[in-house]
C-alpha cells in the first residue's frame, strides 16, 4: 500500500473510531485490519514509518572480516593506493573462490564500514560571493580528438571569470611554459581586460618550489609576464582542487558538452562548424572551434541567476584592468650547446653549431645553414623553434617535443652536398622530406635521368643546381 493510501486508511479509521462504532474491535472488524493498526490511527493521523527487521547475511558472512582487515589495513596506506570496493571484489573472486556473494553486496557493506570507520567524510565549504574582474582561475586538462585520421591527445588551458562565469579554452600538443604564456595573451583578448586576481595550482610553469604555507618559489618568467601585465597570483593548497572549484567544474561542462563524442575536427565554413566530418584537421582549426564554443556558452543562465554570462561579461569588462600595449616576448631565448664542446671541453662554447650543422636546443637538434662554429640564438616558441643569427632569423622548425631527435631541412644542406653530392641519396634530411612528403615522385625521375647522362657524381651535383626547388 503507497503512502497516499496509508494517510486515508488513517483518516477513515479515525472518524470511524470517533463518530462511528467508537471501539477498536469493532472499526477492526469493519475495515478487516488488525487492532493494532487501528491504535496508531488514533495515535496519530500520520502512519508511522515502517520497521524492517535486521535481516542476516549468509553470503557476505564468509568474507566479512576480510573485508574489514582490508579496509582497516588501508588506513595506513597512501592515500591514492587503497582498495575501492570493486578492487576487493576482485580480490575474494581470486582468493575465495568458493564464496558467492554479489558484488553489490560488497559495495554496499564496504560503504557501510568506511562510514562506521571514518574513511568517507564530507566536508562543509563555504559559498564565496566575487565582485566584477576580481578573481579568474585557470587549469589545464586533457582531451582526446582525431585530427586526421589519428586519435591524439590534447593539453586544453581553461581560463574561467568567477564573477560572470565566461571561460575560454584553447589547446595545445604540449602543456609547456611557452603554451601556458601564450593561452594567456589569448585568454585576456577573449576577456576584453586582465582580471586582478589569478589562481592557480601548482603547475610546474609557474612554481619551481612549495615553500611553507601559502608560500612559493615561482618561475623566473612567470614573475616577468605576472609583472608585465600587472595582476596578483595565487597558488591553492596541495590537493586541494575545491579552493579552484569554479574553472573544475566549467572543464567538466565543457568536456561533455563540446568534446562527447569525440569530434574529428576540420578548418570548415561558420554554417558547418559543428559537422562532424572526417578529414584532415590541424590545431588552428581545433581552436577555431573552442572559440566558437566559448562563444556558444555565453548564452547559458547560471544557476541562481538572472542574466546571461554573455551579459555579464559585456558589464565585467568595464572593470578589468586595460591589456597592455607591449607585447611580451613569449619566446625562451637559449644559446645551444656544441656537443664536441660539452664532451670535451671543461668551459663548454655557447651558442654553436656543430659538426653536423644542428644546434642543441631542449634536448633535440636542428638543422641551420650555418658553418660548423657559429654563434647562434635559438627562441624557443610553443609550437616552433627559430634560429638567429646577426639578428637575422636563418632557420624556422616545428617544435619536437621528443628526446634526442633530429629535426632537418634538406636546404640547409645544399652548399655542403654541392661538395660531397655522393652524400646526397643516402642523407638523412632526404629520408626526413620523403617521409614528411615533401619529396615527389617527380624528383626520382628527374634525378634517375641526370644521372644515367652525367654519370652519379656529376648527375646528382646537377640536379641539386637545377631540380630542388628552394625558398632562395
Amino acid at each position: 500500500m503507497d503512502w497516499k493510501a496509508k494517510v486515508d486508511l488513517f483518516e477513515q479509521l479515525r472518524r470511524e473510531h470517533e463518530f462511528g462504532i467508537g471501539t477498536i474491535t469493532g472499526v477492526a472488524a469493519k475495515f478487516g485490519v488488525h487492532r493494532r493498526v487501528v491504535r496508531r490511527a488514533i495515535a496519530s493521523a500520520l502512519p508511522p514509518p515502517h520497521q524492517y527487521p535486521g535481516r542476516s547475511k549468509p553470503k557476505l558472512s564468509a568474507v566479512e572480516a576480510f573485508i574489514d582487515t582490508v579496509l582497516d589495513e588501508d588506513r595506513r596506506a597512501p592515500r591514492k593506493q587503497r582498495h575501492t570496493a570493486r578492487r576487493i571484489y576482485r580480490r575474494i573472486l581470486t582468493e575465495f573462490p568458493d564464496a558467492v556473494v554479489a558484488e553489490s553486496t560488497v559495495r554496499n557493506h564496504v560503504r557501510e564500514r568506511k562510514h562506521q570507520m571514518g574513511l568517507l567524510r564530507r566536508e562543509t565549504f563555504v559559498p564565496q560571493s566575487y565582485s566584477w574582474a576580481q578573481e579568474a582561475q585557470i587549469d589545464w586538462y586533457e582531451a582526446w580528438v582525431d585530427l586526421g585520421d589519428e586519435r591524439t591527445k590534447v593539453q586544453v588551458f581553461a581560463m574561467r571569470s568567477m564573477a560572470s562565469g565566461a571561460a575560454f579554452h584553447r589547446a595545445y600538443l604540449h602543456a609547456t611554459q611557452q603554451a601556458f604564456l601564450e593561452a594567456h595573451e589569448h585568454a585576456f583578448a577573449y576577456f576584453g581586460g586582465v582580471f586582478h586576481l589569478l589562481r592557480y595550482d601548482n603547475l610546474a610553469s609557474a612554481v619551481r618550489k612549495i615553500l611553507r604555507g601559502y608560500r612559493r618559489e615561482e618561475t623566473v618568467r612567470f614573475m616577468a609576464f605576472r609583472s608585465h601585465w600587472r595582476f596578483a597570483a595565487e597558488f591553492c593548497t596541495p590537493s586541494e582542487g575545491h579552493e579552484k572549484g569554479g574553472v573544475e567544474g566549467e572543464v567538466g561542462y565543457f568536456r561533455r558538452n563540446h568534446l562527447v563524442p569525440v569530434r574529428r575536427f576540420v578548418g570548415v565554413s561558420q554554417a558547418d562548424r559543428n559537422a562532424w566530418v572526417p578529414s584532415v584537421a590541424d590545431l588552428d582549426a581545433l581552436n577555431v572551434l573552442f572559440l566558437s564554443g566559448c562563444r556558444a556558452d555565453e548564452a547559458r543562465v547560471l544557476d541562481g541567476r538572472t542574466q546571461s554570462v554573455g551579459t555579464a561579461l559585456a558589464e565585467e569588462r568595464g572593470h578589468l584592468l586595460p591589456c597592455v600595449v607591449e607585447s611580451f616576448d613569449l619566446a625562451d631565448v637559449v644559446f645551444p650547446l656544441d656537443r664536441v664542446w660539452l664532451a670535451a671541453a671543461k668551459l663548454p662554447k655557447r651558442g654553436l653549431v656543430d659538426k653536423h650543422g644542428c644546434v642543441t636546443v631542449k634536448t633535440n637538434f636542428y638543422s641551420v645553414p650555418a658553418r660548423a662554429g657559429t654563434r647562434v640564438e635559438a627562441r624557443v616558441h610553443p609550437l616552433h623553434v627559430e634560429v638567429w643569427h646577426a639578428g637575422r632569423l636563418i632557420a624556422r622548425h616545428e617544435r619536437c617535443h621528443s628526446r634526442r631527435q633530429h629535426v632537418l631541412d634538406l636546404e640547409h644542406y645544399l652548399d655542403v652536398l654541392g661538395q660531397k653530392p655522393g652524400a646526397f641519396a643516402g642523407s638523412k634530411p632526404l629520408a626526413q622530406w620523403r617521409a614528411a612528403g615533401r619529396w615527389p615522385a617527380c624528383y626520382d625521375e628527374l634525378w634517375d635521368r641526370l644521372r644515367a647522362r652525367h654519370g652519379k657524381q656529376n648527375g646528382t651535383s646537377a640536379f641539386r643546381c637545377v631540380g630542388i626547388p628552394t625558398k632562395r
